[in-house]
């Protein structure tokens, strides 16, 4: 058998059956020594064969020159030459090399002898039958009825695939959409605390809400995608009296109505150039990373608005244009501009004359652990969403200025456009695959652009927050995610505004969250939130805000 074995070996046309191994040969079994890149079968100019790419093929070799790894010293260096030129059977892999010390399977070397003897049927077909000799056709004869076996085994294979592609073509939703879903499920309440600017926060009962989404994923080009997302949310914030501690995930009204939550379209011009058209719903992250681990858009990581991103980041919402240019594999500069009201043609809204956000990040990552983003937001007539209630200053003099006595009827509320300038500084550095260090420091100058008839003064506000994050993904489990937030909400330290005093005191966000994947569609995450003295005020007392998020994807 040995002196067979040999024979075999030094045949051209079995030599063939070897190297015309592909990634689509087997189903299952792979030697363990295989590499992780598989090489093209065996295909001729016209034809390609398993589930290669056109753009994963390389030309047919024409010469053994042209295989890198392959010497005129090596043993088979003569067959392989041989086979080129009488068969023109030989492919090797997208980095024209052979390999030719890859151990491989029984299967694998019934694919390699089942692609020869199709090319040897073509030759013939092709009356170029005096290329195949007797000797190989009686070795080749041999070695088919020793894989006899296997060659069955595998047709039958390639007939269950080509059974199974079918019914999915048949049954598939689109052929360039993508359907996904996903459902956030919560049971929040407080926990902990007293009264807070007057509110007394044990009045909060335990509340259940969800939030559903159906996403569209759709791809023109394979290299674009057009996004839409469907939506109905009716988790709310339990109130505790300050935009502290509030809920990443929480809806606005609190009903189920089903709308259009985002809808955008990206695509590349160039290899290094992204753009982004958003026609709704827009959000920082849509744009540019936003460098925190824990920030899952609500269903994954932070549990809290402030713990989710950077606040700053908040004043980035509606319609509008985002612009990625990526000068490297490390540094990359954002552009976007997003105008909250760009539908109302009315005063003071529209595209231009309404609320806006424009963002410039510049992101380096030197390596795969550490990544730094340098962000500046100017924004009109918008807010960061959480922090104090001064730290939110168009909302805070909606609710502390009352309308002119000589109004009457239902008066309109008091609303003083306030321009901001945002800085911001995000770090991540991964220690190793179990410790991510992260955080942020944001500072933003707003000022008033009105006096509201001279009921308020023009003035200026300095507004900072920081965080420090620590997170241990894969802990217990893999996929996993536990994470820690230190740090301090929006606070007003400084006000040149005689009706918005600066916040005094300070409170600290403290937030523990542990996000444990139950399986590759479930995640449960319980967590806590606790702030002291909340709204940056030490006559405040502490509150303690839980929450059970559970996470339904597919």
């Amino acid at each position: 058998m040995q002196k067979s074995w040999k024979s075999l070996l030094v045949s051209p046309a079995v030599l063939g059956t070897i190297l015309l191994v592909g990634n689509t040969a087997i189903a299952g079994e792979t030697s363990p020594t295989s590499e992780v890149s598989e090489p093209n079968l065996v295909v001729t100019p016209e034809k390609k064969v398993g589930n290669n790419t056109q753009e994963q093929q390389i030309a047919q070799v024409t010469s053994v020159s042209q295989l890198s790894d392959v010497q005129p010293t090596d043993w088979a260096f003569q067959a392989l030459q041989s086979l080129v030129e009488r068969y023109g059977c030989i492919a090797g892999y997208p980095n024209s090399t052979y390999r030719g010390n890859r151990p491989l399977t029984r299967y694998e070397f019934a694919a390699g002898l089942n692609a020869c003897l199709d090319r040897v049927n073509e030759l013939v077909a092709t009356a170029t039958g005096e290329l195949v000799t007797k000797e190989d056709l009686a070795t080749l004869q041999k070695l088919q009825e020793e894989f006899s076996a296997e060659l069955a085994t595998l047709r039958g294979r390639v007939d269950t695939l080509e059974a199974k592609n079918a019914e999915l073509e048949a049954n598939q939703f689109s052929t360039t959409t993508k359907l996904t879903g996903q459902v956030v499920a919560v049971i929040s309440d407080v926990l902990g605390g007293d009264d807070v600017n007057d509110v007394d926060v044990r009045d909060n009962n335990t509340t259940f809400g969800a939030r559903s989404r159906i996403e569209l994923n759709t791809s023109f080009t394979g290299k674009d995608t057009l996004f839409t997302r469907l939506q109905a949310n009716n988790i709310q914030n339990p109130e505790i009296g300050t935009p502290e501690g509030s809920l990443f995930f929480a809806g606005d009204d609190g009903t189920t109505d089903v709308f259009i939550d985002a809808l955008w379209y990206r695509f590349s011009p160039t290899e290094s150039t992204e753009v982004i058209a958003i026609a709704n719903a827009g959000a920082a992250d849509d744009v540019t990373s936003t460098v925190n681990l824990f920030d899952g858009d609500g269903a994954f990581g932070a549990l809290s608005t402030f713990g989710t991103r950077n606040p700053i980041y908040y004043q980035m919402d509606g319609a509008g244009l985002g612009v990625t240019q990526n000068f490297s594999d490390s540094l990359a500069l954002s552009l976007a501009y997003l105008a909250s009201s760009p539908n109302d043609p009315s005063d003071d809204n529209g595209l231009f004359n309404g609320g806006y956000g424009a963002l410039a990040q510049l992101t380096f990552q030197p390596s795969d652990r550490f990544t730094v983003g340098l962000t500046y937001i100017n924004a009109y007539n918008q807010e960061l969403g959480t922090g104090s209630r001064r730290a939110n200053p168009i909302s805070f003099l909606q609710s502390e200025l009352t309308p002119p006595a000589d109004v009457t009827g239902e008066p309109e509320p008091v609303s003083v456009p306030f321009s901001n300038n945002s800085y911001g500084l995000q770090a991540s550095f991964q220690f190793s695959d179990h410790l991510v260090l992260g955080g942020w420091v944001g500072y933003t100058n707003a000022k008033n652009l009105s006096t509201q008839g001279g009921t308020i003064d023009r003035g200026k506000l300095d507004i900072w927050n920081w965080a420090v994050t620590l997170g241990f993904p894969d802990l217990g489990t893999k996929g996993s995610l536990a994470g820690i937030i230190v740090g301090m909400e929006p606070k007003v330290t400084s006000s040149s505004i005689d009706q918005i005093n600066e916040d005094e005191d300070t409170s600290y966000h403290i937030e523990a969250f542990y996000q444990y994947q139950v399986s590759d569609n479930i995640t449960i995450t319980p967590g806590v939130i606790w702030l002291t003295a909340p709204d940056h005020n030490n006559n405040n007392n502490d509150a303690i805000v839980g929450a059970l998020r559970t996470t339904f994807s597919f």
